[in-house]
């Protein structure tokens, strides 16, 4: 497996909001499973609380899926430390572009993205990842921004490794 972290902050281009700042975060990784699995595993939110690090709980509101497609909306209840949280996001999955795009609804944050893409590779597939995201209170961007890098590093090699115990893994080499 072979990972590569992009860094970026940022004030936002909001005149009314100087103090304002995105976090984003860009991961790279290479693994010896498909697109298809990668796929598979990322679009599988609801079994997120069983290996996603400070994920207590998750719920899907509603979802209109064919064949792999479509959209979703879920609650996720994450903690860290004395910080728990509710939000929803609008999951929408693209299976035979291979992508997944996960946009804010509602909660905390002031702005939330992730986007997932799956490129199928010789030996495996190449995952891309971005995250970004805003909080709408100053003291928790702070307070998340300075434990965001463990945070990520922890939660992209959550799905690497829960990829190795669904499908077997990992490879010796």
């Amino acid at each position: 497996m072979r990972t590569r972290i992009s860094r970026g902050y940022g004030p936002r281009a909001r005149p009314h909001r100087a103090l304002s700042e995105v976090t984003s975060r860009r991961t790279q990784t290479i693994v010896p499973y498909s697109a298809e699995e990668m796929f598979d595993l990322v679009a599988d939110v609801e079994k997120y609380p069983e290996f996603l690090p400070h994920c207590l709980a998750l719920r899907v509101t509603s979802e209109r899926l064919v064949e792999g497609s479509g959209a979703l909306e879920a609650d996720m209840i994450v903690a860290y430390g004395a910080f728990r949280e509710r939000f929803r996001t609008r999951v929408d999955l693209d299976r035979p572009a291979r992508r997944i795009d996960v946009d804010y609804v509602e909660g905390p944050f002031r702005r939330l993205r992730t986007h997932w893409r799956f490129h199928e590779l010789p030996d495996g597939s190449e995952i891309d990842f971005v995250i970004d995201f805003e909080f709408r209170s100053l003291i928790l961007q702070a307070a998340a921004s300075s434990v965001f890098e463990r945070l990520f590093a922890r939660m992209s090699d959550a799905f690497v490794k829960r990829a190795h115990a669904v499908h077997g893994g990992p490879p010796s080499r």
